[in-house]
């Protein structure tokens, strides 16, 4: 989609535009509620043309994201693997990275590419819960950038690299490079915080709490280029290199095989259909059902949440055994997405 002075942005808070004027049926949104009411859904925003069109839930919540954080990250990587500050060739030898058991030398090739579209090769046991452990393969199995495999490990050391090259925390950056240039009406940095097992690894999750409708901005960001009203937040070369499928679905091993997603830099590329208004989509998908999905051929944002307490983040990161809550997965969210596009007239 072409970028022109006339996007419209939100300012201090999203304007609202009747659901009729993107085109969308009212009574098919209607039952869309209805669907969303069966689901463990507590939050739904769709934005349209840079406009709320619609809002299930209290889309000013700000909880837990999960894995949603990692295509945050890869956002906050854009200007300063444009400026050259970080450059994606570089191997953690190179880098110095390392682990409390010792990384293998074959491990320690992987370069930050690799790191970036979960294939580094390293199967090190992350510092955080959320990834494939139970498919991952014994160290040394596979060279770095032939195998995609969804280990934490990749993600947590990717949020360390980007601090030990900017020399910029993380959260800070979060603060610096979106919130505020964005404009988030509910942003914490205190909330903002780092989460995991460090006897495990000494490389925990950057863990972000944010609200959806913060979450739609940075979405709308992701769907304008990285262009946010006249100015360009992060390199559109760099929002369409991560957002392009790097690992093919026929790439997928272990607990994504089979499904009809790419992967791009932390970002899922649904590639379910060949239909024109899926073209360039792009989802970031968390754990227990937060997501954001663009669709860029529409100018359509969807945001979906299933908020969850601080109490149940911090214990969950803890490696507290909780039991698993029932969650829209992301092949779940794709389905409800195409609800919304079979609402239009």
């Amino acid at each position: 989609m072409s970028i022109t002075t006339t996007d419209v942005f939100p300012a201090a808070s999203w304007e609202e535009a009747d659901p009729g004027s993107a085109g969308l049926d009212a009574a098919a949104l209607d039952r869309f509620t209805e669907r969303l009411r069966g689901l463990t859904t507590t939050s739904f925003m769709i934005v349209a043309g840079g406009r709320s069109i619609y809002r299930y839930g209290d889309v000013s919540e700000a909880s837990y994201l999960a894995s949603t954080r990692k295509s945050i990250l890869s956002l906050l990587y854009g200007p300063h693997v444009a400026s050259g500050t970080i450059d994606l060739s570089l191997t953690l030898e190179q880098l110095g990275i390392d682990d409390v058991k010792g990384l293998l030398p074959a491990e320690r090739r992987a370069t930050i590419r690799d790191i970036l579209t979960s294939r580094s090769g390293v199967y090190y046991p992350a510092g955080s819960p959320g990834g494939d452990d139970a498919g991952t393969p014994e160290r040394g199995a596979h060279a770095p950038g032939t195998r995609f495999h969804y280990n934490n490990w990749d993600f947590n050391v990717a949020g360390a690299i980007f601090e030990q090259l900017t020399g910029i925390a993380v959260h800070d950056a979060l603060r610096d490079q979106l919130a505020v240039p964005l404009g988030f009406e509910d942003f914490d940095r205190d909330r903002q915080r780092m989460l995991g097992y460090p006897d495990r690894s000494r490389f925990l999750a950057y863990h972000m709490f944010l609200s959806g409708r913060d979450m739609a901005r940075v979405g709308l960001l992701a769907l304008r280029g990285g262009r946010w009203n006249g100015r360009q937040i992060v390199p559109e070369a760099w929002v369409h290199e991560s957002t392009m499928p790097h690992v093919t679905p026929a790439g997928m091993h272990g607990t994504f095989a089979g499904r009809a997603m790419g992967y791009g830099y932390y970002w899922w590329v649904p590639m379910q259909s060949e239909a024109p208004e899926w073209r360039g989509a792009f989802l970031a998908s968390g754990h227990y059902g937060q997501f954001i999905l663009g669709l860029p051929a529409l100018d359509l944002v969807m945001v979906h949440r299933r908020a969850i307490s601080d109490e149940r983040a911090m214990k969950r990161n803890a490696g507290v055994d909780l039991g698993d809550l029932p969650s829209v997965s992301g092949s779940d969210m794709v389905k409800l997405g195409q609800v919304v596009l079979d609402a239009r007239v």
